[in-house]
Order: structure tokens, then sequence, then C-alpha cells
């Protein structure tokens, strides 16, 4: 199937976990998936509104999240209920695994936001990561990790993910 084929209809249950345990789990609609890629549309997930400071997470927000297979994030375009882009917000996680309606997605505590007009790039959560022990268990895995969070960084502070997410 390519990038661009629509999935069957259905839905696909989307299990982020930390620390080895689940941390949330919610129905996802697939739109595409590669073999490579998969892209999936939900409603913001959270219990009320998440307020971070820099971007409210609220009911009705619809997220298209992108997920990849052999990379080591995932990115989440995030819009209003009325359509409005928010930005991105990106999850430093291992590639994620398919497994028949379940995308299991593990997350490494790093993330990253870009905001739509691109004017506010953060990175997250390092405190976090360096709290986790990740570096001493599995350096590889830290490693490319990191590596992850700054290719992008990159790309949010040179234009987007426009190419990325096309």
């Amino acid at each position: 199937m390519s990038a661009n084929s629509p999935e069957p209809p259905g839905t696909v249950d989307v299990v982020l976990v930390k620390g080895g345990r689940t941390k949330i789990r919610y129905a996802a609609v697939p739109v595409a998936d590669d073999g490579v890629r998969m892209v999936v549309r939900a409603p913001w997930a959270g219990a009320g509104v998440r307020d971070f400071g820099f971007v409210r997470f609220e009911p009705g927000d619809v997220f298209t999240e992108y997920y990849w297979r052999d990379r080591w994030y995932a990115v989440k375009e995030v819009r209003d209920g009325g359509g409005r882009l928010k930005g991105w917000y990106c999850d430093i996680t291992r590639p994620a695994v398919r497994t028949g309606t379940e995308l299991v997605v593990e997350d490494l505590d790093l993330d990253l936001w870009r905001s739509a007009d691109g004017t506010d790039v953060r990175r997250l959560d390092e405190d976090e990561f360096a709290a986790s022990g990740l570096a001493q268990r599995d350096p590889a895995a830290a490693g490319a990790a990191v590596a992850a969070l700054g290719e992008l960084e990159s790309l949010a502070r040179e234009g987007g993910f426009t190419a990325l997410l096309a």
C-alpha cells in the first residue's frame, strides 16, 4: 500500500508505553500505511484540557499522527476543532510496531514542540530523559533518541516537517 493509499475502514489502538507500562491507549482511524510509515487520525485522547503554557490540548482537537517502523520518533500534527493548525508535537520513541489492530510505541521521554508559525521550537522533558536511566541501561537506544531529537529540531528550525510528512 502506498503512503497515500487509504487503510481499510476501522480503527487501530495506539498504545503508548513508557517505562515498560502502558501510559495511554486510544482508538485512531488509519489513514495510510506503506509498510514503513503509518498515519492515523484521532481526537485528543487526554482527559479535559492539558495546558502546557505554550499550547493547550483540549476536547475537539484532532491529531494526525505519523509513526515510522524505522525511525526513533513520531510526529503529531495538532489542529483545533475548526481545523486551525496549532503546531506539531513530536515524541522521541523506539520505532513503532504494528501487530494486528495495535500500534505500539515506546516513549523515551524526550519531546519537541513546533508552533504552527515556526516561531516557537522547544525541546521538552530532557530532565525526565536524564532521570530515566536509559543512557546507562541501553546506551545505543539513548544515542538514537538524542540523534532523533537533533534531527527533528533541525527540521523544525529549517522550515518544518512538510517534506517529512508528504
